[in-house]
């Protein structure tokens, strides 16, 4: 992420604009374990050990903010371990939570970072990227708050730039000519006392461009704008390569940067629609105190920050491991300080790791939680096994959830004009070939009725464009026909289901 201005020159005034006012609270403190819970129950089916956990989990944090600061510093985390196989819920559990809360969120994978002297991301990455995201986060939100001002602002700068550029190719009203100074007012002009009537010009003019924007009668016409990319540049939490060093270059050196390197500018012709886009993004960017948004959103992390180290498991080093390959041990050993509580330097400044929640999850089907080694081992003390999906399961995470996969194919059929009906048989037909194909092969949970269903309407999906206004019912019959030969034979469901 690039900062959309220069420090030195964000840092020349200490006044807010506007849109940066204290944000709210984090909502935790109106939300008990039980409501958590009840809200999660209505994503994700089963799974309450799960739940309740991390349901404690948040809600200490909010008993944690109410307590003296001398005690509030000593009270850490309870950071949990979620042990179970894929597609049960534990990523959905963790992102659900932390949107609920409105807390920055970040699922990274154990398995893509190297230990210390191998090349590779390291573990520090995880806290740069929790920063950038909350960062991202914030900015959204400050945007949103000074959105109105920003566009109208923007409307008149657009206004501005019609009337100087758009002389000629300004439509006329009702097919007439724009009308011209009568030759009162032209004598006027002459004899110089027309100041008053060619300001009653200017405005009346203003008016006539400011409806046509607003009836967007020249959203086609083209104006030239200039665009400063140092302000412009969205906050985005892209990726910056992993050599790129920009985390460790000093705050001083950055700046020394900012002031010999010239400010960035283009003119660029674009048309009156995408000019309003984007003059309201930079009047909105201009109104936001960013040094604001970069220190809140670096408390946030520190004290509402949530990881979800997903594959844990598969940084348990076996007894093979040996030689000069990067070993699982080595990576675990560099996430523990991280977990345990460091400081964290990024392009920020420094980032407390005290008091953010680590939730780690895996599978372990070859190996256990006690294979970790046990300094890591004690900084997860809460530990909740997830069930493996059984066919009622599966019947209810097909007709219970809001989000849930028979909900998403109607509404997007019903774009096309073609009604889905799901029928009882049918969905329990769908759930039992998803429980059989997860017994025989890999149990991937939920995600296998992902494939089942895509592949019983995918001949409909594929002619929906031709069958408008016709009503399918999706029964027993239907599902056998298209998944129940493939579900049956072994070799067919490791290949396509």
């Amino acid at each position: 992420m690039v900062e959309t201005a220069p420090r030195n020159e964000r840092k020349q005034t200490g006044k807010r604009s506007p849109g940066d006012q204290a944000d709210p609270p984090l909502p935790v403190e109106n939300l008990t374990p039980t409501q958590i819970v009840a809200e999660l129950d209505r994503y994700i089916i089963g799974q309450t050990d799960a739940k309740r956990a991390v349901a404690v989990a948040l809600r200490n944090r909010y008993r944690r903010s109410l307590l003296p600061e001398a005690m509030r510093e000593e009270v850490q985390p309870r950071n949990i371990l979620m042990i179970g196989p894929t597609g049960v819920g534990k990523t959905e559990i963790a992102r659900r939570v932390a949107k609920m809360v409105d807390a920055p969120f970040i699922k990274v994978e154990a398995t893509k970072f190297t230990e210390v002297g191998y090349v590779g991301r390291d573990v520090e990455s995880i806290v740069r990227d929790l920063v950038e995201v909350a960062i991202s986060q914030l900015h959204s939100q400050r945007v949103e708050q000074v959105t109105d001002q920003a566009t109208t602002i923007a409307t008149q700068r657009l206004v501005d730039l019609a009337i100087a550029q758009l002389k000629d190719r300004v439509p006329p009203r009702r097919g007439r000519r724009r009308p011209q100074a009568t030759e009162t007012e032209s004598a006027e002009s002459l004899d110089g006392g027309s100041e008053e009537s060619e300001e009653r010009l200017r405005e009346a003019e203003r008016k006539r461009v400011a409806r046509l924007l607003d009836n967007h009668r020249l959203d086609e016409e083209t104006v030239e704008i200039e665009i400063d990319f140092d302000e412009f540049e969205d906050f985005s939490g892209g990726e910056w390569p992993d050599d790129a060093g920009l985390d460790e270059t000093p705050p001083s050196f950055r700046d020394l940067l900012d002031t010999l390197m010239p400010r960035r500018t283009l003119r660029r012709r674009v048309p009156v629609r995408e000019a309003r886009r984007i003059l309201t993004q930079q009047e909105a960017n201009r109104m936001i105190d960013l040094d604001s948004v970069i220190d809140d959103a670096v408390i946030r992390v520190e004290e509402a920050g949530v990881v979800f180290l997903d594959e844990i498991d598969k940084i348990i080093s076996s007894a093979a491991d040996y030689g000069g390959e990067v070993s699982g041990e080595g990576v675990q050993r560099d996430l523990l300080p991280i977990v345990e509580g460091a400081v964290v330097m990024t392009r920020y400044g420094p980032v407390r790791t005290d008091h953010i929640l680590f939730i780690a999850a895996g599978s372990f089907h070859n190996t256990r939680p006690a294979d970790l080694i046990p300094e890591l081992q004690g900084r997860f003390p809460i530990r909740v096994e997830l069930d493996s999906l059984t066919e009622d399961d599966l019947y209810r995470i097909l007709t219970e959830p809001q989000n849930a996969l028979t909900r998403q194919y109607e509404a997007l059929l019903r774009t096309e004009e073609v009604e889905l009906d799901f029928s009882e048989d049918g969905l329990r037909e769908l759930a039992a070939l998803a429980s059989i194909v997860n017994s025989r092969t890999e149990d991937i949970g939920a995600r296998r009725l992902q494939t089942i269903v895509e592949k019983v309407i995918e001949e409909i999906s594929f002619t929906a464009s031709e069958r408008q206004g016709e009503r399918i019912r999706i029964d027993a019959q239907l599902v056998a026909e298209r998944v129940g030969d493939i579900a049956e034979d072994d070799d067919l469901a490791n290949f396509i289901l």
